[in-house]
């Protein structure tokens, strides 16, 4: 079936709401995934180490839509489910292969809540300062299928990796049962970690909720954030500060928490992860997610994926303390 491409410009309001906090409507089962040393070990493991072959990946953009154009930064080269750094360079390899991928003309097809919505040409290159390390950056006219038309936040592959096919896209507005049971998924969270609990409410340290469907999957996720004492910003936090972050997974009547991510300032630095989008960028046929991580003064890339049946974290940028230097 022929797909039209629509070179769009359009306006976005988006809706916030309320939250009655009241505990009916759904049930919420806390089902904590069984921690191995196996499940640890994947977790730390950073690809591209030391001592571990490398196969070139197709390279992974992301980025935001404002308006017919798209502004997309390099999040790094696929190698499985994870993304290694890209590029290295002491590689001319990588250096020649980056400078093709950000000329003008590149084409890269373009993805949101998980499947294939449109392609973009690269008119224009840059630099985002703003990263753990600077990253290269391609701006164009993005052209998105019709249904696709409202799609901001945007994963992108060179079009010479991601021949896919065109899958009906669904964008999902979180309701009121998500937001409940995202209140209840990180308030059994907190005692388990030890963290303070939040001085207002579970509400008031919320600060992001995503909902979504990843491709093939029967029921919903919910991801969301919560702040203590900090923002979901790229801005100092507080002596005490932590960031929480859970991903809830539909299971039935209820919400099982998948993953929980928690970290404190004193001990870690500061690492807000926010949920950016999902796709299955390796082509294995599960999906994995991408985290905005906010340190700081600088930013940085996360990812996660199933491995074993568990949601671990397969990697992180190089700032993963927060520090604009890195680690």
């Amino acid at each position: 079936m022929r797909r039209y491409l629509l070179a769009i410009a359009v306006i976005l309001t988006a809706a916030t709401g309320c939250d009655n906090v009241s505990w009916g409507g759904i049930d919420v089962e806390i089902v904590h995934p069984q921690s191995t040393p196996e499940a640890a070990a994947e977790e730390a493991t950073v690809p591209g180490e030391a001592g571990t072959p490398r196969v070139a990946g197709p390279v992974l953009l992301a980025g935001v839509r404002e308006g017919s154009r798209a502004t997309l930064t390099v999040v790094g080269e696929v190698q499985g489910d994870a993304v290694a750094a890209f590029p290295d360079t002491t590689s001319p390899e990588d250096v020649e292969r980056l400078a093709a991928l950000t000329a003008a003309g590149s084409r890269w097809i373009l993805f949101s809540e998980g499947v294939r919505v449109g392609s973009m040409t690269a008119d224009a290159s840059g630099v985002a300062q703003d990263f753990c390390g600077p990253r290269a950056t391609i701006s164009g006219v993005v052209e998105l299928v019709p249904p696709a038309s409202t799609a901001e936040r945007l994963l992108a592959l060179p079009a010479a990796t991601a021949d896919r096919e065109y899958q009906p896209f669904r964008a999902l507005a979180h309701v009121y049962d998500q937001r409940v049971a995202s209140l209840t998924l990180a308030g059994e969270a907190i005692p388990r970690f030890g963290a303070n609990w939040p001085a207002g409410s579970l509400l008031e340290a919320r600060q992001d909720i995503q909902a979504f469907q990843m491709v093939g999957t029967a029921g919903t996720s919910i991801a969301a954030t919560f702040m203590y004492e900090d923002q979901l910003a790229v801005v100092p936090p507080g002596p005490r500060a932590y960031a929480l972050f859970v991903l809830g997974v539909e299971s039935g009547d209820t919400y099982r928490e998948a993953y929980a991510w928690y970290r404190e300032v004193d001990t870690d630095g500061k690492g807000a992860p926010r949920y950016f989008s999902h796709l299955d960028w390796d082509g294995d046929g599960s999906a994995e997610i991408l985290l905005d991580v906010f340190g700081s003064d600088r930013r940085w890339f996360a990812g996660l994926a199933q491995r074993g049946g568990q949601w671990i974290r397969t990697f992180q940028g190089t700032c993963a303390s927060g520090s604009s230097a890195g680690d």
